[in-house]
């Protein structure tokens, strides 16, 4: 038997193989996705006055590709136009994601656009905005909403797995934006070494640039048609893969997450230390 595909080969990068059944992302069985409309299956459409419309339509979002991919539960906490603020201070709470009820395994969060470029215009911030004892006494900048969103999942799933989306490049982008999209990248970077069970899914640092060929190809409007979302979630399935691969040992105990023998798990981490 080929072994070879079940370990990380010396200079293999995350994206160097796609998955398509899901590979190792499988292991998760319950998988709670954050963000906005690129996250939630957005579509564009005209009225018949000639004014865009948008429509989520969920069962075309990347992660119920992925779900079909894995087999895996998949629930999309996310919404067009979404932002980590508005996510904190009123749209999870009213939908009662922050419910026992929607705990995970894993955590796939992509937010960051509106934010930044969009209607949110916010600060991209910095890690000290983040007070790790109470997030009430977070900062009002993106880093501090973002990362109550991490902690308060923790709160409800406090043993699960945490990905956070980087922007992928863009090759028609102002300079300013160019900057922020890095910031925002740096900024989660140092998140996954801030929190426990936290990793990067480093789109701005390994997928493809999106330049025209990619918008003629995957875009429809300012969003993804459905060969984007589909694209969009092999390239989730085999980061998510990739860093499974790399880190075996910090998967060990997925299975127990969220089960009645959670204690059971906590007991034998103790007894390892």
């Amino acid at each position: 038997m080929e072994m070879d595909r079940f370990y990380v080969q010396p200079g293999e990068k995350p994206l160097d193989h796609i998955r398509t059944d899901g590979g190792f992302a499988s292991i998760f069985r319950t998988i709670g996705c954050v963000g906005d409309s690129l996250s939630s299956g957005e579509f564009e459409g005209l009225d018949e006055e000639g004014n865009k419309t948008y429509h989520d339509l969920y069962e075309y979002s990347w992660g119920q590709c992925l779900a079909r991919m894995t087999g895996s539960r998949v629930y999309n906490f996310s919404r067009g136009g979404m932002t980590a603020r508005e996510y904190c201070d009123s749209w999870a709470g009213e939908h009662g994601y922050w419910g026992r009820e929607y705990a995970c395994q894993a955590y796939i969060l992509a937010l960051g656009g509106n934010d930044l470029y969009g209607r949110g215009g916010m600060e991209v911030g910095e890690i000290g905005d983040i007070c790790r004892e109470d997030y009430r006494e977070n900062k009002p900048t993106f880093a501090g909403y973002y990362g109550q969103i991490i902690q308060r999942l923790q709160e409800i799933s406090p043993h699960a797995k945490f990905f956070l989306v980087t922007m992928p490049r863009e090759e028609k982008q102002t300079r300013k934006a160019r900057e922020q999209g890095d910031g925002h990248a740096s900024l989660l970077r140092e998140m996954a070494g801030f929190f426990p069970n936290t990793y990067v899914i480093d789109l701005r640092r390994y997928a493809p640039v999106y330049d025209q060929k990619f918008y003629d190809d995957f875009y429809l409007g300012g969003h993804m048609q459905p060969c984007g979302y589909v694209f969009t979630a092999y390239m989730m399935v085999s980061y998510i893969d990739y860093l499974v691969r790399a880190n075996k040992r910090d998967f060990r105990m997925v299975g127990l997450v969220g089960t009645p023998y959670e204690e059971e798990m906590v007991r034998m981490l103790e007894q390892e230390k």
